[in-house]
């Protein structure tokens, strides 16, 4: 009787073990619910590498291994779980400049607030008479294409006079970029500057120049590329290894870029042909090219990101009184709307969208655009609700 009863339980574990074991397969998420993975075509040494950035990426610090003295986050994770958009409670705070003259606040802690702090140091606070505003970290996704578009197709498509009349302008925003940076031969300068692509504002000039400020501005790391200690203002050993900010930078280069959902769908198609025809797409671009990269899976490819990587005047309503580089307060560079749907994912089960979160759905956000968006946002306020909520589904697709 026994040994009937032992027979009897060990067929269970058997049963409830194979029936783990088939939910586990039937639970992965399909590629393209997922915003983690790597572009095709790289080599074992450059899979090597990727692996050794997302170990990276997701190294915690402390105060033994460089945590600054006054920080934002203590890993590159705390801010993009999933590699994907931050959540409210990670916002950046960034202050200090009103104009195209630059940060008066950098002896002050500007141009990034560093809101948390190890004991026995206190957070900074903003300094009195600066402006900020709040930039919600953005997705890792496909950096790398928009990396490679070329500063020249930039160019072709920015308008800053309007000249064909469609109430678009749209501009590059000119910067000083550090001297680790290293400008490739088709770069265009304009009076010494160069053209930033990165961050709300576009004024990060590539994904070097966005890691080294990010660990050195968000965990108060410093690096060989950015050896000074911004709370101190001393110049100090670097707390992370050159080869792992190298690491991370190939990550975010090599990660995919975001699959679109359901797009033979009929009602995401009907939403596709509306996004286009009230001229969402004079901003959201739909297809952008590479140039040349070393990165070879990265050169001469056609990509969906819907942006065009360009400042433009989002309104009154939009405008913090706080900018980077030659970009005005009142601007802000288009966000790709890539991976848009897979949003609430990483941000806790809701939309916080815009450059500072304060949009809850798309649709508000939609609603929430002025200056030159007046006329598709006023438009899609125009739509029947079958016209709006297929366009919804699109955006949402993506």
């Amino acid at each position: 009787m026994k040994n009937k009863i032992l027979h009897i339980l060990i067929l269970m574990l058997l049963l409830i073990g194979l029936t783990s074991c088939e939910t586990s397969y039937v639970d992965i998420p399909a590629d393209d619910e997922l915003l983690d993975g790597t572009i095709d075509g790289l080599s074992s040494s450059q899979l090597s590498q990727f692996l050794r950035g997302d170990a990276a990426v997701n190294e915690v610090f402390t105060r033994e291994t460089g945590l600054g003295s006054t920080f934002v986050g203590t890993s590159c994770i705390n801010c993009h779980a999933g590699d994907g958009k931050g959540h409210l409670f990670t916002t950046l705070t960034r202050f200090g400049q009103v104009d195209e003259t630059g940060n008066q606040f950098l002896n002050q802690g500007g141009p990034q607030l560093q809101n948390r702090a190890l004991p026995g140091f206190l957070p900074e606070q903003i300094p009195v008479g600066a402006t900020f505003s709040k930039f919600t970290p953005p997705a890792f996704s496909g950096l790398g294409f928009l990396q490679n578009v070329t500063d020249a197709d930039l160019l072709t498509m920015a308008d800053p006079n309007d000249s064909d009349g469609d109430g678009i302008s749209g501009t590059v925003n000119w910067i000083v970029i550090p001297s680790y940076s290293i400008p490739s031969s088709a770069s265009i300068t304009k009076s010494g500057k160069h053209i930033g692509r990165f961050g709300k504002k576009a004024s990060a000039f590539d994904l070097l120049h966005q890691s080294v400020n990010a660990y050195n501005q968000d965990m108060g790391i410093t690096s060989f590329f950015s050896p000074k200690d911004h709370y101190s203002n001393l110049e100090i050993d670097p707390e992370v290894a050159t080869n792992k900010v190298n690491d991370v930078v190939f990550y975010l280069n090599v990660l995919k870029a975001p699959i679109q959902r359901n797009k033979n769908d009929e009602v995401v198609n009907q939403g596709k042909r509306i996004f286009k025809q009230i001229n969402c797409t004079g901003c959201h671009k739909p297809e952008l090219t590479t140039g040349y990269s070393s990165i070879s899976p990265l050169s001469f490819k056609t990509f969906s990101p819907y942006t065009d990587l360009l400042l433009h005047d989002m309104g009154a309503g939009l405008d913090d009184g706080y900018t980077e580089g030659s970009a005005k307060t009142f601007e802000w560079r288009t966000p790709a709307l890539w991976g848009i749907g897979l949003s609430e994912n990483s941000q806790g089960g809701n939309f916080f969208l815009m450059h500072d979160g304060r949009a809850r759905s798309i649709e508000e956000a939609i609603t929430m655009h002025g200056g030159e968006a007046n006329n598709s946002k006023n438009a899609f306020q125009n739509l029947s609700e079958s016209d709006k909520n297929a366009l919804l589904k699109f955006i949402k697709s993506l």
